[in-house]
């Protein structure tokens, strides 16, 4: 039979299993918020990234950019499934693209729509960020990922991200750095994370996809098929649901992401992320294909 004292330690270690339980919850629901907030404004990549934003999304009052920290491989299961609405994904029979116009809200930098009429050769592109901090170059996916890919090369020849600055920074509990809101100040005081293009378009090569150190992905608000011009670095690996299209891996520049981090955020959101204090602005973006 039990004693009291070992009814107190059961009931003590059961206090602590649950204090444990709901921290962990807590992380996790951060970590979404962060990606999906980013974009929001707002709210989010990334996360809040965070998540509000975008993390993981960018181009909406309610981007959940780059990566909400919370959202982990187990929330869901991957999906290439198109969404009942909104913009189409990419048909490989007649090689075209949808991209939708975006009627979620937010500041738009209008500069156009890409051509519909994408090419899944070469395999691989090469985009070159030119930072002030220098240059981070991304390979990116071409054969799985032709809109997104089609998208961030149209809008670098648009100089639309010129000039602009990354506005959001997570944490090594959320490793990764917004980018792609060209309205954005990152001055830990503006509502960052609502700009894009004013179109939006699905989500591509989600199946098994994960969110690891070098990985370039795009951020959405948690709607499918809001994806527009957002995206989040990641410098280290972070356990968001495969919601975000993987769209490149970083080659080189995470030297610089690792700087950038050790710097720290202006303006804690509450959730470890903020505008960076080490300023990163994109002072040009050139993308060429790979033979």
């Amino acid at each position: 039979m039990a004693t009291g004292k070992d009814r107190q330690k059961q009931l003590a270690r059961e206090h602590y299993e649950r204090q444990m339980q709901r921290r962990v919850e807590r992380e996790q629901k951060a970590k979404r918020t962060a990606i999906i907030g980013s974009t929001v404004g707002v709210v989010i990549v990334v996360g809040g990234i965070v998540a509000a934003v975008a993390l993981l999304g960018g181009n909406d009052p309610a981007t959940e950019a780059a990566a909400s920290p919370s959202a982990t491989p187990a929330d869901t299961t991957a999906t290439t499934a198109p969404p009942a609405t909104g913009p189409k994904p990419y048909n490989a029979a007649t090689g075209t693209c949808d991209y939708a116009k975006d009627t979620g809200g937010g500041q738009v930098k209008d500069v156009g729509t890409p051509p519909a009429k994408v090419k899944t050769e070469p395999a691989t592109k090469t985009m070159t960020l030119k930072t002030n901090q220098g240059d981070i170059v991304v390979e990116l996916n071409n054969a799985k990922a032709p809109c997104t890919t089609n998208s961030l090369e149209f809008l670098a020849k648009k100089n639309y991200y010129k000039g602009s600055k990354c506005h959001r920074l997570g944490s090594d509990k959320f490793p990764m750095l917004q980018c792609g809101d060209p309205t954005a100040k990152a001055d830990g005081k503006s509502q960052d994370g609502s700009g894009g293009p004013g179109y939006v378009m699905a989500e591509e090569n989600l199946q098994g996809a994960q969110y690891k150190r070098g990985v370039m992905a795009m951020a959405k608000t948690q709607a499918p098929g809001s994806t527009g011009s957002q995206f989040f670095l990641v410098y280290g690996d972070i356990g968001l649901t495969p919601d975000y299209t993987p769209v490149g891996t970083i080659t080189k520049g995470l030297d610089i992401l690792d700087k950038v981090n050790k710097a720290g955020v202006i303006g804690d959101a509450g959730d470890g992320t903020g505008a960076p204090k080490q300023s990163v602005e994109i002072k040009d973006v050139t993308i060429a294909g790979k033979s």
